[in-house]
């Protein structure tokens, strides 16, 4: 889904020959791919249904909870990929041992992924991944890819206060918030606000509620490209599995709600 100019570069590098960066309340550290595989809680897993390779896939991979030393369930944290890609992540589902659980998918050098498309590179080196995802809806901006770095940071609100709603603008609008911060926040800033690097501003200069006709705008949320197709678009369609219909009503909800607040 993804490609940057740092990112097919990764075709001539070895993507075994990696560090990963931890961030956290316990301080800063740098693991290499041979630290983690040598990690005594490293398993084999599989992963039916990969949302980047679209089919079973078997990976070495870590517990991610096994990394995450001093991270409590109401912290947040941030998995930054090697191309600005920014997954917004609540630490309560990283940490889970039951259900979905999130694993560090590490690339060997006898093994290598194949590559996600015909001339990118593969998922690795390090690829966040989940064993039964659907026991929390866990959504595919939450399987990031070509991971760099795994950061603690206060919550997206405390972070970016231009993209908060008024207090006073209804639960629908409030989950409509939660909802970008899942769904969006990872390719898209909104007023200026965010730490993606991919896609484009969601109110700036103008917010995709003012320019799609009445309804459009949800088609394109669920199938980008049932309505405007081109081989380079890189933003994926949201399943009902993924964003029911109310959810995404509350999303296009906030949207509009924040259409207002473009100051």
């Amino acid at each position: 889904m993804r490609t940057t100019l740092l990112t097919l570069l990764l075709l001539c590098t070895p993507a075994f020959a990696a560090d990963l960066t931890l961030e956290l309340p316990s301080g800063k550290r740098t693991l290499s791919s041979a630290e983690l595989l040598a990690n005594p809680q490293v398993r084999e897993i599989e992963v039916p249904d990969d949302v980047s390779y679209h089919r079973t896939m078997h990976y070495r991979a870590v517990p991610l909870a096994s990394l995450l030393s001093g991270v409590t369930p109401d912290a947040h944290l941030q998995a930054v990929a090697l191309d600005g890609f920014a997954a917004e992540l609540p630490a309560a589902a990283l940490l889970q041992t039951q259900g979905a659980r999130a694993w560090l998918a590490i690339e060997e050098s006898t093994q290598p992924w194949p590559p996600l498309a015909a001339g990118k590179p593969s998922a690795g080196p390090f690829y966040l991944v989940w064993t039964d995802p659907q026991a929390s809806r866990i959504s595919p901006e939450q399987w990031p890819f070509q991971v760099a770095s795994l950061r603690y940071l206060p919550s997206v609100a405390e972070r970016f206060p231009a993209l908060l709603p008024d207090a006073d603008a209804g639960n629908d609008v409030q989950q409509g918030f939660a909802l970008f911060q899942k769904h969006c926040l990872a390719c898209h800033r909104l007023n200026g606000a965010g730490d993606a690097q991919f896609g484009p501003d969601l109110n700036q200069p103008h917010s995709p509620t003012e320019y799609f006709a009445d309804g459009y705008l949800k088609l394109y949320i669920r199938d980008p490209q049932s309505l405007r197709h081109w081989p380079q678009a890189k933003m994926p369609g949201f399943a009902k599995a993924n964003l029911s219909d109310q959810e995404l009503d509350q999303l296009v909800g906030y949207l509009k709600h924040m259409a207002q607040k473009r100051g």
